[in-house]
């Protein structure tokens, strides 16, 4: 009897140790509380904030998902010009957004009209923004052809609202996309009320433009620092702001984020940066082998973004209807009048064509369209082959002496004078001033050792043909290769201006220059109005300098995808 107590004994001390054991583990992971240190997460007395609720990643304007995968970057079909700059590999993408449409007109000449109305073009201080950003209209002429029409109307008749912007060149079009990211996540902070109502409009001046990363970093001086725009929480319009610190505060905004003092990334809010697509990623979402389960997408058989090897549709309603607009051949732009025509002898409207699996429009036809890539014959697949990109240039925040960001104002603004004279604006008034990563970041890194790597592995001193291995460059005065040392010796213009404003052209005359390749020539994408059948393969790729625009190259954003790679429900547990 006595041993039976004792096993009673301790079998009730078990219980009771297993029972607190389980309250302390129920206790730790009660609603709200954290499994790390079981303390409350978004407490109102002040706990740690984060968008516990957040649910996923809004589609921004203008875009749609395009859900990531493997695929054959490259061509595979006949290649008659024998290039040998696709070669075939295998590369994997990561899912992101990309807009449905190219960049229209009507688009374009919104942020025109903001430049204008921002940065007034009669000002000295700004006189060159304007222009800078405005489209070469000159573009439509020829030596040979009566253009002029479409030179003095495409871009701002309303006839051509919806057709695809051109005239643009590659630094125009990044810019574009900058100030697309800000004016979204602007209108994002109003609706959740972190800015004043319609601020945007009536309060907006060049000393009070929005940035969305000077206001991640430093909300309080943001958009000049007006406190009665850059509102806090439980601030309205107008009133003086609460004498809180930004990490404070704990209510949520419509149960997906918590309301701090000023947004943050925490909150969920704010979308990643509009910017133009990698090659990639453009090919992919043009290939759109999501849709063409008939075909085998490792192996990449597809030719066109549409399935099938014609260029007409085989549908019943529609049979034989053009599926892109290209040129069908030596004089001719659109075929013959009310029968086999495109609809189009130059561009056409935006969607005047079925879209692709992905549910993009154009991706092969109408206009060309740039890419984010600086070109090279070869696509590295062996030093990356996943979310592949050439032209990565690290850069980090400027920090001055005071220890806080440094924002960009009409004094420090920076402009570039291009090869061809024109002069562009390569930062605004109030966002953060940008310089290159230095041995602070990149000191016994594995990943990266520099902030420029447009030409690793293709072109650096190091894989070169001529590199001597342990030999120092003696005799270059400025510590550069030699002309005899580089493996692109593209001409080198160089433009500036004397202190009278006057510019001053240099151009490279030598008779020594073999390419045209170098660290700004992009790659450009799809077929254009211009282009034979050949150029539609998503696969094709070319190339184009930088800052020159045509009447035949256009443009259309993209923007990463954070979290999971596809809206899809979970898979059930075996």
């Amino acid at each position: 009897m006595k041993v039976n107590k004792i096993i009673a004994v301790k079998l009730l001390l078990s219980l009771v140790i297993m029972i607190g054991f389980t309250s302390c583990s129920k206790k730790s992971d009660s609603k709200g509380g954290s499994k790390a240190t079981g303390w409350k997460i978004n407490d109102k007395k002040g706990g740690f904030q984060y968008a516990s609720k957040f649910k996923k990643q809004a589609t921004g304007p203008g875009l749609v998902m395009v859900e990531g995968g493997t695929f054959t970057m490259g061509k595979v079909q006949d290649d008659v010009m024998h290039d040998w700059n696709n070669t075939p590999n295998q590369q994997h993408v990561m899912s992101f957004y990309m807009d449905e449409t190219e960049v229209t007109n009507l688009m374009y000449m919104e942020y025109l009209d903001w430049l204008k109305k921002v940065f007034p073009p009669d000002q000295e201080n700004y006189k060159n923004i304007y222009e800078g950003a405005s489209p070469d209209t000159l573009v439509w002429r020829n030596r040979l052809g009566y253009n002029e029409t479409m030179t003095n109307n495409y871009l701002r008749h309303p006839a051509y609202a919806e057709y695809p912007v051109v005239g643009v060149n590659w630094i125009q079009a990044t810019e574009f996309a900058k100030w697309r990211t800000d004016r979204v996540n602007e209108k994002i902070l109003e609706e959740q009320r972190y800015l004043k109502k319609d601020a945007k409009v009536t309060d907006v001046s060049a000393d009070k433009v929005f940035s969305t990363e000077a206001y991640l970093a430093s909300p309080s001086t943001a958009m000049g620092g007006d406190n009665k725009i850059v509102l806090q929480k439980g601030q309205k319009s107008g009133a003086a702001p609460k004498a809180a610190a930004a990490s404070s505060g704990s209510t949520t905004n419509n149960g997906n984020s918590p309301r701090n003092v000023y947004a943050q990334r925490t909150s969920g809010l704010i979308l990643p940066e509009y910017r133009l697509p990698t090659e990639a990623e453009w090919e992919y979402a043009a290939a759109a082998d999501v849709g063409q389960r008939e075909y085998n997408a490792y192996k990449g058989q597809k030719k066109y973004p549409w399935s099938g090897s014609y260029t007409r549709s085989g549908k019943r309603q529609v049979r034989g209807d053009q599926l892109a607009n290209f040129k069908q051949g030596k004089g001719d732009y659109g075929g013959i009048a009310g029968w086999s025509d495109d609809g189009a002898d130059i561009t056409n409207k935006v969607k005047s064509y079925p879209p692709n699996d992905f549910g993009l429009y154009d991706m092969a036809g109408n206009v060309a369209e740039w890419v984010a890539d600086v070109y090279r014959p070869m696509v590295d697949d062996e030093a990356n082959d996943f979310n592949y990109y050439r032209g990565n240039v690290y850069m980090k925040d400027k920090i001055g002496e005071d220890g806080k960001v440094e924002l960009v104002t009409a004094e420090t603004q920076t402009f570039d004078t291009l090869p061809n004279g024109k002069i562009i604006s390569r930062n605004f008034p109030g966002q953060i001033a940008q310089v290159p990563v230095d041995e602070k970041e990149t000191y016994l890194r594995q990943n990266f050792d520099k902030s420029d790597n447009r030409n690793y592995r293709d072109g650096d001193k190091q894989s070169t043909r001529y590199f001597k291995f342990g030999n120092s460059e003696e005799g270059d005065e400025k510590g550069k290769m030699k002309d005899n040392q580089r493996m692109y010796d593209s001409p080198k213009h160089n433009v500036s201006t004397d202190s009278l404003g006057n510019m001053i052209r240099k151009y490279d005359k030598s008779n020594k220059r073999t390419t045209l390749i170098n660290d700004d020539v992009r790659v450009y994408k799809g077929g254009s109005w211009r282009d034979r059948a050949y150029w539609l393969d998503p696969a094709q790729r070319r190339y184009f300098p930088q800052d020159i625009a045509t009447d035949y190259i256009g443009f259309r954003c993209a923007m990463s995808r954070v979290g999971p790679k596809a809206d899809k429900k979970k898979r059930a547990r075996n």
